[in-house]
């Protein structure tokens, strides 16, 4: 095919949008100590990750560039897979290893070489840029949301991201499901022999753009390496249970129903809890589990620790049974 329909569709973006420290805190503590320093500054990462010399080279290559829609549905509900057109915009990062367990309903990332939009809250991996509207719309048709297909975006087309206000970016949220709020769009033609042409032309930018980008990853590589933290090790798919501990006589172990992290420890010695009371919050495949009190009683002591990974069966708490 030499050409085809490709709609040039301007999306809503907020660089740092004010929902992703939640998201943050939550991988820092629950997923993997240590990697703060990526998490928390995710444009930071992005920057040194690919030799960008400041965080508004990154910034001006998000909002400059135009992106390419080659896929739906990667992340749930209409959400597009896209690259940059100009392999000088094609930024390049890590994910998230272990994946976020959270993630806010359309944050915008990146994976690899690749954009995705999530079209709703849920686990990823992806490094935050920005958070945008809505990917998907369920209960109402508009204009961009035509009746029968409720997603918005369709192969081919071409995204490109402007900056706006917090304040802003809520109100269009708040607006554009309604269909109170338009996008801009114009219909246009991908010609494959102009692009062919126009990557000649920048063959020469291109390559060092990749060398360099080249470079700092492999460099960012041997930082991790340095620091003891190469890459991350999954532990085995069927660990050995944990040897069963003795119980005194009058209590009961509250036990893990799977091999998980601990996210949250809910009680504490001496804590009394009613049944069906949280006891400890488990991650695992980018779920949590919550454990909760098989009966009435008072907690005698907690067997693990926050961030730790515990066993299928293992003891986390021994609750005193109260009579």
């Amino acid at each position: 095919m030499k050409h085809f329909p490709s709609g040039g569709r301007r999306l809503f973006m907020l660089l740092l949008a004010l929902y992703f420290p939640a998201a943050f805190t939550r991988f820092v503590v629950l997923d993997r100590f240590g990697a703060g320093f990526e998490v928390a500054q995710n444009i930071e990462f992005i920057r040194r990750i690919n030799g960008l010399a400041s965080i508004e080279d990154v910034r001006h290559i998000v909002f400059n560039a135009s992106y390419l829609v080659m896929g739906l549905g990667d992340v749930y509900l209409g959400a597009p897979v896209a690259t940059p057109l100009d392999p000088r915009h094609r930024l390049v990062t890590t994910k998230y290893n272990p994946a976020r367990t959270w993630t806010a309903e359309n944050s915008v990332g990146i994976g690899g070489a690749y954009l995705c939009v999530y079209g709703m809250e849920g686990p990823g991996g992806y490094q935050f840029v920005g958070r945008t509207v809505q990917m998907w719309n369920t209960y109402r048709s508009t204009p961009e949301f035509e009746p029968g297909t409720p997603w918005l975006l369709r192969f081919f087309d071409q995204i490109r991201f402007f900056p706006v206000s917090a304040e802003e970016l809520l109100e269009m949220r708040d607006a554009f499901p309604r269909g109170k709020y338009g996008l801009d769009i114009e219909q246009t033609d991908f010609k494959l022999r102009d692009y062919h042409a126009f990557l000649r032309g920048i063959a020469s930018e291109a390559a060092v753009f990749k060398k360099n980008q080249q470079a700092a990853f492999l460099a960012e590589r041997e930082r991790w390496a340095a620091a003891g933290q190469p890459e991350f090790v999954e532990p085995p798919e069927e660990a050995p249970a944990a040897p069963p501990a003795g119980i005194p006589e009058g209590c009961e172990a509250v036990r893990s129903p799977m091999t998980a992290s601990v996210w949250q420890v809910a009680v504490e010695p001496g804590q009394r809890v009613e049944a069906g009371e949280r006891i400890v919050v488990l991650e695992a495949m980018k779920m949590e589990f919550i454990v909760v009190a098989p009966a009435e009683g008072v907690i005698e002591v907690v067997h693990c620790t926050r961030g730790g990974m515990v066993n299928a069966g293992q003891n986390l708490a021994t609750l005193r049974v109260q009579l």
